[in-house]
């Protein structure tokens, strides 16, 4: 499980917020040390209700074959990262699923336990903390509840339309539609709030909904990609001829005729078809002008890791996971141990593009273009 330090300052605000103002009216008359403890404890018992949540996805995805990487907690709440896609609309639907019923869960756990408690005479300050925590998880199931993608009830709403058509990307762009007008609602009530003097609660609900829809927009492109980008492999979309220097020449040649000439960052060192290493900017730099002519590329260049290249018949979805999670433009491709070509992520960008135009996808097509993905 990762926290995203999003999440830390959302918790904070939470705790605040709770121990401030909420606990006060709920149960008046207790101390302000007492507020504290009792927000911290809804605060961690809310990330534990997120993570039992995300968990149920994890849970079922694994039941259908699905490989999670882990949960990541973030500003808006989490998300169990999967390593694949649903192959059928029934998969997509049971993990939608899941994780409102986790929550319900949850919530009539908590519920039944606060009622066991009064009878017990627990404290108020136990009885409110319960109480809320009911509450929260209750709020959660029920917002996970409206048929806007990526919400779970969005995701369930997917799945019905894919089941009926056959068709995810059709299924997909339907229901992110759902959830880009779902945002646009949550941001129109959150300015009215706003406006109304509410200024946090609207703030929030105006971020959830931008949130909301970038989110979905970000789902349908990465449905759209992958279906796209199936079943073809990396030596079919690499470059064949990329430019590429040998360990013999100079920085200065180095520089001069290649760094000024292509204005690449980085270009592979290349000997009878064996990938060395790689060298650029930051290896010029480093080494400065004066010793430029008197310094061998073989000597001022780095080797090459792992997660700069990839097998050619690796299929191109592979590529992608690889140059986002690396953060790079470009991977290495080696076909038996010999360097063959350069996987570019601008070009694979046009390819997915002029691909989703031929398919007439002109919106996602668009997106595309315009965020850069």
């Amino acid at each position: 499980m990762r926290v995203d330090a999003s999440w830390l300052l959302l918790a904070s605000l939470i705790a605040w917020s709770l121990a401030e103002g909420v606990f006060p009216e709920l149960a008046p008359g207790l101390g302000a040390a007492t507020y504290w403890w009792m927000a911290t404890a809804v605060t961690i018992g809310l990330l534990m209700s997120i993570v039992f949540h995300e968990t149920a996805h994890s849970l079922v995805a694994r039941r259908f074959g699905i490989a999670i990487r882990g949960i990541t907690l973030f500003v808006f709440g989490g998300v169990a990262e999967l390593e694949g896609e649903p192959k059928r609309a029934r998969s997509e639907l049971f993990m939608a699923i899941a994780g409102p019923i986790a929550s319900l869960c949850i919530a009539l756990a908590l519920f039944l336990l606060l009622a066991v408690g009064r009878r017990f005479a627990v404290p108020d300050a136990v009885a409110g903390a319960l109480w809320y925590l009911s509450y929260l998880n209750l709020v959660l199931a029920i917002f996970n509840l409206v048929p806007a993608f990526p919400l779970d009830s969005g995701r369930v709403l997917r799945a019905a339309l894919w089941a009926w058509r056959g068709d995810i990307v059709w299924a997909t762009r339907i229901a992110a539609t759902a959830g880009d007008v779902f945002g646009l609602l949550l941001m129109g009530l959150g300015i009215v709030e706003f406006l109304r003097g509410d200024f946090v609660g609207g703030v929030w609900q105006f971020l959830i909904g931008t949130f909301l829809r970038g989110a979905a927009a970000g789902e349908y492109q990465q449905t759209v990609t992958q279906q796209v980008f199936a079943e073809v492999q990396v030596a079919q979309v690499m470059n064949e001829q990329p430019i590429s220097m040998s360990p013999d020449v100079t920085v200065a040649e180095c520089v001069e005729g290649f760094i000024y000439r292509y204005h690449h960052d980085e270009f592979p060192v290349v000997q009878n078809g064996r990938l060395l290493g790689t060298i650029g900017t930051r290896q010029a730099a480093k080494l400065g002008p004066s010793r430029w002519q008197n310094t061998s590329v073989g000597d001022a260049m780095v080797p090459c890791s792992d997660t700069a290249t990839i097998d050619a018949g690796s299929p191109v979805l592979k590529a992608l996971a690889k140059l986002s999670s690396g953060g790079r433009k470009h991977l290495y491709v080696l076909s038996n141990g010999r360097f063959t070509g350069v996987v570019a992520l601008r070009d694979l960008r046009d390819i997915l593009s002029i691909r989703l135009e031929l398919l007439g996808e002109r919106g996602a097509a668009r997106t595309l273009m315009r965020t850069g993905r």
